[in-house]
């Protein structure tokens, strides 16, 4: 166990498990709306149970399941990590061809799609390459357009001039040399065997993902489930498990089972009172950098994706941040969050319904988190989205000869 995690153990233990001002009204709201049988859950900033209903029951959490995984990536990695793709040739260029194969060699970047594809394309055509005699032979996880691509066709396909019109228009609007081209850039591959180069091996394009922190952010906006091969970067999904069974106290550790690190595995589960735990731990881990949960989460009404329409209406639209779960074949629905007052500090949630069809399960997390807002008095988060397209955020560099 790492110092940090353990320092956010000691800072977790020390104000846990207070049961001074449990709310009546939560409760008779939690029964009413969600239903007895339903785990609920609420913390106040100070420790104190504000409710506690079914809450050390596990339960198939869904993609609240991405928090152990995003919990694990910034341990693992930190903030500012880059994931790198290198494209590199071992043969020559002259008058436009690269004699030989185009090689990319990659380390699991999750968000390299067809946007980040084009740009690349461009820094290749910059490099003096238009056309490959070769192929294009990968090395590493190649993720592309939110699918593993192990042959790197479908890249390739890109790379060719076969990306959507609209992913070239974001590339234009970078403000860079691309601004004021007009023609979609386009790599052409000959797939000549026999011209396959056996020389030393040169970069000519290094690209580098978005920072890892604005990375999960968007991920977890759309509750993306490319963080089920994601989670391999954090050593797995039993390295995922065991970092958060160790960020919480013993009593709950049994109570979080991932078989995957997206919430799609049907083994999965959670209780609501580890659920918010990890909220609090993951909380801790983005204050050590002087961030907060809005930075890494969906904000109600704000950040496209599963909670743009949710809790958006007049003194609720920016007042919570969380994280979905949904997951139909195992009436599985779920809503964690956070929310900033001025009586108790931040107050976190959980609530994870099972066996409720998920539009109903849904409706009624709404209602209670408006019966929680109304508890207190709110505020909206310190928050402005970043609304720049993310291939803004990536790099895309020449490696000189």
């Amino acid at each position: 166990m790492s110092i940090r995690v353990a320092a956010l153990i000691a800072g977790f233990l020390s104000v846990s498990a207070a049961w001074g001002g449990a709310s009546t009204s939560l409760a008779v709201a939690a029964r009413s709306i969600l239903g007895a049988s339903q785990g609920v859950y609420v913390e106040a900033a100070d420790g104190t149970v504000l409710l506690s209903q079914a809450a050390e029951s596990p339960v198939h959490p869904a993609s609240v399941s991405k928090i152990a995984t995003t919990l694990a990536l910034l341990h693992k990695f930190g903030i500012e990590h880059r994931f790198t793709t290198v494209f590199a040739t071992n043969g020559t260029i002259s008058n436009g061809t690269l004699e030989g194969d185009l090689l990319v060699e990659t380390d699991g970047d999750p968000y390299f799609v067809d946007e980040n594809a084009l740009l690349v394309a461009e820094r290749l055509q910059q490099a003096g390459v238009r056309r490959v005699s070769g192929t294009l032979r990968t090395r590493g996880p190649l993720t592309f357009d939110w699918d593993i691509d192990p042959d790197g066709v479908r890249l390739r396909r890109a790379l060719s001039g076969g990306a959507p019109a609209a992913a070239w228009t974001s590339v234009q609007g970078l403000g860079d040399s691309s601004a004021g081209v007009a023609a979609m850039p386009a790599i052409e591959f000959e797939n000549s065997a026999a011209a396959t180069a056996t020389g030393p091996e040169r970069k000519l394009v290094i690209h580098r993902s978005q920072p890892l922190l604005l990375l999960t952010k968007q991920l977890n906006d759309y509750s993306n489930n490319i963080f089920k091969p994601l989670a391999d970067a954090a050593g797995g999904a039993l390295a995922v498990e065991a970092l958060a069974r160790g960020a919480v106290p013993a009593i709950m550790q049994a109570e979080i089972i991932l078989g995957d690190g997206a919430g799609t595995d049907p083994s999965n589960r959670l209780s609501p009172r580890a659920a918010v735990t990890l909220l609090r731990v993951l909380e801790r881990e983005l204050e050590s950098s002087g961030h907060a949960l809005c930075d890494i989460l969906p904000v109600a009404g704000i950040d496209e994706g599963t909670l743009r329409k949710r809790l958006d209406g007049p003194g609720e639209s920016g007042h919570v941040v969380g994280k979905t779960g949904t997951f139909g074949d195992y009436g599985a629905s779920a809503l964690i969050g956070a929310i900033a007052t001025n009586e108790r500090g931040t107050v976190y949630f959980a609530i994870l319904d099972h066996d409720v069809p998920v539009p109903i399960a849904r409706q009624r997390q709404d209602r209670f988190v408006r019966a929680l807002l109304a508890e207190f008095h709110t505020r909206a988060w310190n928050y402005q989205p970043d609304l720049r397209p993310a291939v803004a955020r990536a790099t895309a560099d020449i490696v000189e000869p």
